[in-house]
């Protein structure tokens, strides 16, 4: 299917060696169908690179169908010419490849550890201050009749 393009299956690398990796590639294809979450996918993503991956366990939650052709490409597992239809304009369109590439590496900052940390602490105050309020509101209760009496106490003059 490959003979005569420049496709290269490393097999595993860490560190450096799959960093330099990512940076000196065009396209990122997985094509496993058994992943449950696909980090390889998020890896490549956050390098920039445009994904054409199988539409199976967890990778359609990274590339939904709304982000199809924008972030990435998902193809029906098993199905070739679907993966061919969509590999084809990536191979030979480097423009499309830079655009999605970028797209990909804008959507994946969303993601990063700053973005989480913000959304937790936001999450996390935002949940003691209703917390709080609804503390607030239970203490006081005690002393509503007597705000209340106090209201409507007659004036003694």
């Amino acid at each position: 299917m490959f003979s005569g393009m420049p496709v290269v299956f490393t097999g595993m690398l860490l560190g450096e060696e799959l960093s330099q990796a990512y940076a000196s590639g065009d396209i990122f294809v997985m094509p496993s169908e058994s992943e449950t979450l696909g980090f390889v996918v998020l890896e490549a993503m956050s390098s920039g690179l445009p994904v054409l991956a199988a539409r199976a366990g967890g990778i359609p939650d990274i590339i939904p169908d709304d982000q199809q052709g924008k972030t990435g490409y998902l193809y029906n597992p098993g199905d070739i010419d679907d993966c061919l239809s969509k590999l084809e304009p990536l191979l030979y369109n480097a423009e499309l490849r830079e655009t999605i590439g970028r797209a990909a590496r804008t959507e994946m900052e969303k993601f990063d550890w700053r973005a989480a940390t913000r959304k937790i602490r936001n999450e996390q105050y935002n949940a003691a201050i209703w917390f709080w309020r609804k503390k607030r509101a239970q203490l006081s209760r005690p002393f509503q009749w007597l705000f209340k009496r106090r209201l409507q106490a007659p004036k003694v003059l």
